[in-house]
């Protein structure tokens, strides 16, 4: 017999062709979001040295350049993001754990389900934004500011993870019960292992509403973080600072999404 391990075949051409056809694609959408963001930059930076919108209004993308460097050489800009993602990030966690743990407790006890169920949907749909007065007396400025992150992230993640929960597929569910299997065993076995795409999309969802949430909180009670720069930045008519700490939420919103995708690619294998 030989010792020699049987040779893969070769791929073939309609597959090669295939590949070749999903590269080219590819490379046509980073074109397109390319030159999307290099067309927008050019009318942001146009128009306002052509007079057709107010620089102080919108101020330009050179302006906005030199608003960061600006800051920068203030030495205070490191700390500023410092406090706004350490916000993000602590606020991000508590709403994802103590979410998913709510959702949990709900797929465990539907009757629960059934009597939360309205005033979940009430809380879910009600502006966090009216409760940054309430939350600042009750907890202070740095208190009110996780809360509210937590408040606009929170319900969400409880409805989606139970919507994900209860839409698992009935069939292998059927199989667990017919093995034997007890509804805390579905759980670890079926229900949670089988949701993983619902744990992903609520990540996701969860890194927008976590910075909304931190941004109105700050923008309150705050005396460091983006927020602040934001609300400063206004009071004193410097578009370019407020522009500047924009974009750096922005960045900082596609650095931790890209963060999660590696993440979901890495369980996904």
């Amino acid at each position: 017999m030989s010792d020699q391990a049987p040779e893969t075949p070769a791929p073939s051409i309609a597959y090669q062709n295939w590949l070749k056809r999903q590269g080219i694609e590819r490379r046509k959408i980073q074109i397109g979001r390319l030159l999307l963001l290099i067309g927008f930059l050019a009318i942001w930076e146009v128009a306002p040295r052509a007079g057709l919108v107010n620089p102080m209004l919108t101020s330009y993308p050179s302006a906005v350049w030199r608003g960061f460097f600006e800051l920068v050489a203030q030495g205070n800009l490191a700390m500023h993001i410092g406090v706004t993602l350490l916000e993000v990030l602590i606020s991000f966690a508590i709403a994802m754990a103590l979410g998913t743990l709510i959702a949990v407790v709900l797929w465990l006890s539907p009757m629960l389900e059934r009597i939360l169920d309205p005033f979940l949907v009430v809380l879910n749909a009600l502006p966090k934004i009216a409760l940054v007065p309430i939350f600042y007396i009750w907890l202070g400025p740095m208190g009110s500011i996780y809360a509210v992150a937590i408040a606009v992230a929170l319900f969400i993640t409880i409805l989606m993870l139970y919507t994900g929960f209860s839409q698992t597929d009935p069939n292998k569910i059927k199989l667990a019960r017919t093995l034997g299997a007890t509804r805390r065993q579905i759980l670890g076995k079926v229900v949670l292992p089988g949701n993983l795409h619902t744990f992903m999309a609520t990540l996701k969802a969860n890194v927008g509403l976590s910075l909304v949430g931190v941004i109105v909180g700050e923008f309150q009670a705050s005396k460091a973080g983006l927020g602040y720069l934001i609300v400063y930045g206004s009071q004193i008519f410097r578009m370019d600072m407020v522009m500047a700490a924009i974009v750096i939420l922005g960045l900082i919103s596609v650095a931790i999404y890209l963060l999660i995708q590696s993440t979901e690619r890495l369980f996904r294998r």
